[in-house]
């Protein structure tokens, strides 16, 4: 009998990160970093792990949502899910009537995320292979046959995604074995949180120029002076050859975002990440031009390919941040990092949160293996919050994420965790209550 997708699992899991002001910014103040958890499992005792990132309230909905998807994948031979996985995610992102909650986009479209990156962490299970390095052992046609060219073809054809891939063939496995070696460069939030003191952030900053991080990212957003003062402290504490990155997520119009740079520019920051709506193209790139040299970066929250392809034709980023749950999981994110390659824009993913540290490092290696072929300008966020939850946790090492080996995705967590920071029935939260 033929082995199916028999059942699809969602939890949802929070942790109280508010109480230490982790992952404060200037529009989520006291999040709660949370999880729409999902397990899928087969009828012959196989499982993938997957999820959806939150920060708090409205993670039932999400996990509803998944639930709401659950529906057109149990019951799916898992052999014809596996043989045509780009047809699976449109399954999924096309529904005729579940994709008016969209379409591509918001709590139905980061389901599809959870649900695809679990059977992408199925199958690198099966195979025995870390999903960076599945991806990057594919032919370019098997990786193109994923990519949904429909809305993209004014800006990458299929032809021109196949002349990229087949032309970082060559170097494959000599990257393959660099990033084994060395691992991919990293670059750390830990010392910015909005809600740190000012003796905290400066300690920080110090502890990640001494852990071998040579960039540093700062909130900004809520108050001028602070920041003027915060980034001036940071600048002191790290000095001129460090890189120091400011994320503004998403707090300003563009105009103050033009004028608010104009009194940290002193200071010397490297980008700007999410000045102003991540649904405004013109709008970045108005600010892009305005306060050149530094870069703007966005894509954490951009919510789906066709977004990051009007961001790239318009010229308004410098820096693509891809997520690994914002979008629909593995299989969109190889079609942005397409797009990303063919205009030539370097790709530095979003991490932190609850497992996109683990997750998100594959796609950046798959990326410098099979795609762009290059390491330069890329680095991943790393956060340290939060990794003791998970079975395969990312490594870093000397401000570099070493290369994982162990098959999948990297996002199953401890059943322990799951027990203590179930919301809302798990110990951490009753005992709180």
């Amino acid at each position: 009998m033929a082995e199916v997708i028999s059942t699809v699992e969602a939890m949802d899991i929070r942790f109280p990160t508010s109480r230490e002001l982790d992952g404060s910014d200037a529009m989520n103040p006291e999040p709660d970093y949370s999880a729409a958890y999902v397990v899928i499992r087969t009828s012959g005792g196989g499982e993938g792990y997957g999820l959806a990132f939150t920060v708090g309230r409205g993670n039932e909905v999400q996990v509803a949502a998944v639930r709401a998807l659950a529906p057109l994948v149990v019951g799916l031979p898992l052999e014809d899910v596996l043989a045509d996985l780009g047809g699976f995610s449109r399954r999924l992102t096309g529904d005729s009537q579940l994709r008016w909650l969209g379409p591509h986009k918001g709590a139905i479209h980061m389901a599809a995320a959870a649900i695809v990156n679990a059977v992408w962490d199925l199958y690198a299970r099966r195979e025995g292979k870390p999903v960076w390095r599945l991806l990057a052992e594919m032919s370019p046609e098997q990786l193109v046959d994923l990519v949904d060219f429909r809305y993209l073809q004014d800006a990458l054809t299929r032809e021109e995604a196949l002349e990229i891939l087949r032309r970082a063939e060559p170097g494959r496995a000599q990257r393959q074995r660099q990033l084994l070696e060395r691992g991919f460069p990293a670059y750390t939030t830990t010392p910015g949180w909005l809600g740190y003191t000012d003796e905290k952030l400066t300690r920080l900053s110090k502890q990640a120029v001494a852990d071998g991080f040579n960039l540093i990212k700062l909130k900004v957003g809520a108050d001028r002076e602070a920041d003027v003062r915060r980034l001036r402290l940071a600048r002191d504490a790290v000095g001129p050859e460090i890189r120091i990155a400011v994320d503004a997520n998403q707090a300003w119009g563009v105009d103050q975002a033009i004028s608010w740079l104009e009194q940290l520019a002193p200071y010397d920051p490297y980008w700007i990440e999410e000045p102003t709506s991540p649904d405004d193209v013109l709008g970045h790139a108005a600010i892009r031009r305005a306060v050149a040299p530094i870069k703007v970066a966005t894509g954490e929250h951009c919510q789906n390919q066709v977004m990051f392809k009007q961001l790239l034709q318009a010229g308004a980023i410098d820096i693509l941040q891809m997520d690994a749950s914002r979008v629909a999981g593995v299989t969109e994110n190889v079609a942005i990092l397409l797009l990303a390659a063919k205009f030539g824009v370097p790709v530095c993913p979003h991490a932190g949160g609850v497992g996109l540290c683990e997750m998100v490092q594959h796609l950046a290696m798959f990326d410098y293996v099979a795609v762009s072929g290059s390491i330069d300008g890329r680095v991943i966020e790393y956060v340290d919050h939060l990794h003791q939850h998970f079975v395969d946790p990312v490594v870093i090492r000397g401000g570099y994420y070493v290369a994982p080996t162990r098959p999948g995705l990297g996002a199953r967590m401890h059943a322990r965790s799951i027990a203590a920071y179930r919301y809302p029935d798990g110990p951490q939260w009753t005992s709180a209550i």
